[in-house]
């Protein structure tokens, strides 16, 4: 597949369920290298969480962002031995790490290390109860921030994630979160509260920003070999130190990942491959570009379909 036309979307946390990466792992040995590599990186089996869980631990950021990260480089692994060369990247949140590996920004072992850490570094720093996060959809980015605004004498609350239209995501004190959940249903929308542990990209989390800037200081970041959109700017970052910079203001700052898309879109890109558990990013990509093409690699009966119906793609 020409590399002209493949964008290449990486998920972020929320995707991973026991099992994941299992069957791909055992029929390619592509898949198995990347697993064993986590795991010796780790000094753990993340590989046995993925595989066989248990769900309660599997759902522990610290462990939940390495294991998406690992089982996505797998599934990435087993593409690139097919033959698909993309011409972009992009990943939600903690998928950016898995899509500057693929550029070539720094290396496998690398990644599955640095969200390892960062997950540390997100659960310590808000305690469990006290920070949440919620999805309100049918609302406009603007009535967003208003009622966010208007919720805050309940504690910090922001907007965490522009997922596409008619979906933000916030973030904050758990009081705040749910203050503004009900300042947006009686706008008419919909409040769904997420099941996390911490106020993902907001600024209750910019203390972790800050100490993950230290770690990404102590690893070489190269500039990146395909384009790859960052989420803090929903534009490309080009250099090592742009890099740098996008993942810590990323820890705290919300994720344009519309934007994100609208960017690609905008340079030509229509056909995209969601690599990793879950296909939450083809919803969100439906909802921006109707007619975009949407595949997904997450088990070995999705790759063995998207190969099949890439072949049919120009």
């Amino acid at each position: 597949m020409s590399r002209d036309h493949v964008a290449l979307l990486f998920p972020g946390q929320g995707a991973q369920y026991v099992g994941m990466g299992r069957d791909l792992a055992g029929h390619y040995s592509a898949a198995r290298a990347v697993f064993a590599a986590a795991d010796e990186t780790l000094g753990f089996s993340i590989s046995d969480l993925c595989f066989n869980g248990p769900e309660e631990q599997l759902i522990l950021t610290q462990i939940t962002q390495p294991a998406i990260t690992a089982v996505s480089l797998a599934c990435w692994a087993v593409l690139a031995e097919s033959g698909v060369r993309p011409g972009v990247a992009a990943g939600l949140s903690l998928g950016e790490y898995s899509a500057l590996a693929v550029a070539g920004s720094f290396g496998f072992r690398t990644a599955v290390w640095l969200v390892h850490e960062r997950g540390r570094l997100m659960q310590e720093t808000v305690p469990v109860g006290e920070g949440t996060m919620g999805a309100i959809l049918g609302l406009a980015p603007e009535e967003v921030d208003e009622i966010c605004r208007l919720a805050q004498e309940n504690g910090q609350v922001e907007p965490a994630n522009y997922n596409c239209p008619g979906q933000v995501v916030i973030a904050g004190h758990t009081e705040a979160v749910l203050a503004a959940g009900n300042l947006a249903t009686a706008r008419g929308a919909r409040f769904v509260p997420l099941d996390v542990s911490s106020p993902f990209h907001s600024s209750l989390l910019s203390p972790a920003g800050e100490k993950l800037a230290a770690i990404l200081d102590q690893v070489e970041i190269k500039a990146p070999e395909i384009p790859v959109v960052a989420n803090v700017t929903g534009d490309y970052v080009t250099t090592g130190e742009d890099i740098r910079e996008s993942l810590v203001r990323q820890v705290s700052s919300p994720v344009r990942w519309e934007d994100s898309i609208r960017r690609m879109l905008a340079d030509g890109y229509h056909t995209f491959i969601e690599v990793g558990p879950g296909r939450v990013l083809n919803g969100f990509l439906k909802r921006i570009a109707r007619t975009a093409l949407c595949f997904n690699v997450y088990d070995l009966p999705s790759f063995e379909k998207t190969l099949a119906e890439l072949k049919g793609v120009s």
